[in-house]
């Protein structure tokens, strides 16, 4: 991170490590000669996975978007997960997503993320867009990653993991996301993926 000529870095301090993300504050000296802390949360790199199925292997697959032993049907089919978020007391709808561990690409990560959260592995992968998230408060970068080619693979759930995987109707996607309860993750996802072309 770099600091412009015209603002001047007098303090960086963090006051609180959660094991998740640090919080604290930067001290700068603005344009005008003022003083102001800016506050800030420190968190890990994460990536989006837009994850595009198969309808033949869904057919195939143990589970299906109603609960029963596959849909029935060759349509091609997003991946998606619903899941609890106590931060906000919601139940969301959303693209399969986690944090880049160390050493990790935003593809290997979002390979890694797809099977644990979803059970399904993909044979090619291909990083869509990377951005900076919320910049006013987060130090925080996501990435979206297009999967497909996808199997079935092992499922391994984090211990504060609670999610239903579901798949959505490529075509009905974007509609589906955008319908209340939405999330800025899910939504990005979708709408970049449409504007390369792959919705």
């Amino acid at each position: 991170m770099t600091v412009p000529d015209d603002w001047e870095l007098l303090e960086e301090r963090t006051e609180y490590e959660t094991g998740w993300y640090d919080g604290g504050y930067d001290l700068l000296r603005q344009p005008d000669g003022s003083e102001k802390r800016y506050y800030w949360a420190d968190l890990p790199a994460a990536v989006v996975v837009v994850a595009r199925i198969d309808g033949r292997v869904l057919a195939d697959a143990e589970w299906s978007d109603d609960g029963g032993a596959g849909t029935g049907t060759a349509e091609d089919r997003l991946l998606f997960v619903e899941q609890y978020r106590p931060t906000i007391r919601e139940t969301h709808l959303e693209l399969p997503a986690g944090i880049v561990e160390d050493g990790e690409s935003y593809t290997t990560a979002a390979t890694r993320e797809l099977e644990e959260e979803t059970g399904f592995r993909p044979s090619s992968t291909a990083l869509l867009q990377e951005y900076a998230v919320a910049t006013g408060v987060l130090r925080h970068d996501r990435a979206i990653v297009y999967a497909e080619g996808l199997e079935p693979g092992d499922r391994e759930l984090d211990s504060n993991e609670f999610l239903e995987v579901t798949t959505v109707p490529v075509s009905d996607a974007l509609e589906r996301a955008r319908e209340q309860p939405s999330n800025d993750a899910t939504l990005g996802g979708l709408l970049v993926a449409q504007a390369d072309g792959i919705l």
